[in-house]
């Protein structure tokens, strides 16, 4: 494989974020030099006028033949990065209270705000389990507190962004909901044994395993499952998650720089780590540096190890299917409005 082609394998398997309000020179060069998988847009990257929003996923979009991943993190309630153009929701813990039915209208309704802006996958819904109310980063993020609830209202919503044509995506693998810490910050830890995480942590992931086409990884240690983390670990992101629960889809890390992973790991060391473990995309929010430095990395790699390199290829692969089944369409710059039933419902909530 030429060093160019191989390069852009690699590079494909990166989903990257940027500053500013338009695409940066540097980065849309890589884009189209076929050197990054995707985008993930923040509030830092967005204003409150629809037509930027719409330019920069357009841009975004055109760099390539096959259109990049064009994403967002739009769960709702305090994660929410758009503020403008889209159905403002509340809390998933809130949501979880309507049917099946009424949630999937729902998020079928922001599904609609996202593909006109030109978005093709949003991070949600989160499949973890509200269990611990003195978790710092997930709590009413979940759907519910009970796994069989949480994961029946989780899959409502992602019908909903699918049928909308965006790409919805289940988090954090294995269970992110009984965590004392912020993987943002330092590296949780989750002592419960293996019978309590098939009960309650897995649950909702194995019920999600056939119905959602991308999952992503959770940087917190399992004691019952491995000594490494679980965007970094073969047993948990391979063995349990392929081989035992039967996912076929993208597996996502979570932002290697968050400090979970890069207080112990430089970006290109965590790239092949995650990729290696089974991870077929990698988050990498902000730095530029630090994106190029996991294609290099990883390139090195796949240059002087054949398994390694199947290992990207198989990423890949599964990275393009993607990527055709939930292209970016052309973005409208315009807001959708909210169906009238889609407000009473949320309005009953509040």
């Amino acid at each position: 494989m030429a060093a160019m082609k191989l390069r852009q394998l690699c590079g494909s398997l990166v989903i990257g974020g940027f500053g500013g309000t338009s695409l940066p020179r540097s980065f849309g060069d890589r884009l189209r030099a076929g050197e990054l998988g995707g985008a993930i847009l923040f509030a830092r990257n967005v204003t409150a006028d629809l037509e930027q929003v719409a330019a920069l996923t357009a841009d975004v979009a055109r760099t390539q033949e096959l259109p990049p991943i064009v994403s967002v993190d739009q769960e709702g309630g305090r994660v929410a990065r758009l503020k403008h153009g889209v159905v403002r929701l509340p809390p998933a813990i809130a949501l979880g209270r309507l049917d099946e039915a009424s949630i999937e209208r729902v998020a079928k309704t922001l599904g609609d705000a996202l593909a006109a802006l030109g978005f093709s996958m949003d991070y949600a819904p989160v499949l973890d389990v509200h269990t611990n109310p003195k978790n710092p980063v997930i709590g009413d993020r979940a759907f519910g507190t009970d796994p069989a609830h949480a994961a029946r209202a989780a899959l409502a919503f992602a019908r909903g962004l699918a049928s909308a044509g965006v790409a919805p995506c289940g988090k954090h693998y294995p269970g992110h909901g009984d965590t004392l810490t912020d993987s943002h910050l330092e590296l949780p830890r989750v002592t419960h044994d293996r019978a309590r995480l098939d009960a309650v942590e897995l649950a909702p992931f194995r019920a999600a395993a056939r119905q959602v086409p991308a999952m992503m990884s959770a940087h917190v240690v399992y004691d019952a499952l491995d000594e490494k983390p679980a965007t970094l670990s073969r047993r948990i992101a391979t063995d349990l998650l392929r081989r035992e629960i039967g996912f076929e889809g993208v597996l996502i890390s979570d932002d290697l720089e968050m400090r979970a992973i890069a207080a112990t790991y430089g970006a290109g060391e965590a790239a092949v780590l995650a990729i290696d473990a089974g991870c077929d995309a990698l988050l990498v929010c902000s730095a530029e540096d630090a994106q190029v430095a996991a294609v290099d990395a990883l390139t090195r790699r796949a240059e002087k190890d054949a398994a390694f390199r199947a290992r990207c290829e198989e990423a890949s692969a599964r990275c393009a299917k993607l990527r055709r089944d939930f292209r970016p369409r052309a973005p409208s710059p315009r807001s959708i409005a909210v169906p009238e039933d889609v407000a009473r419902m949320l309005e009953g909530l509040s």
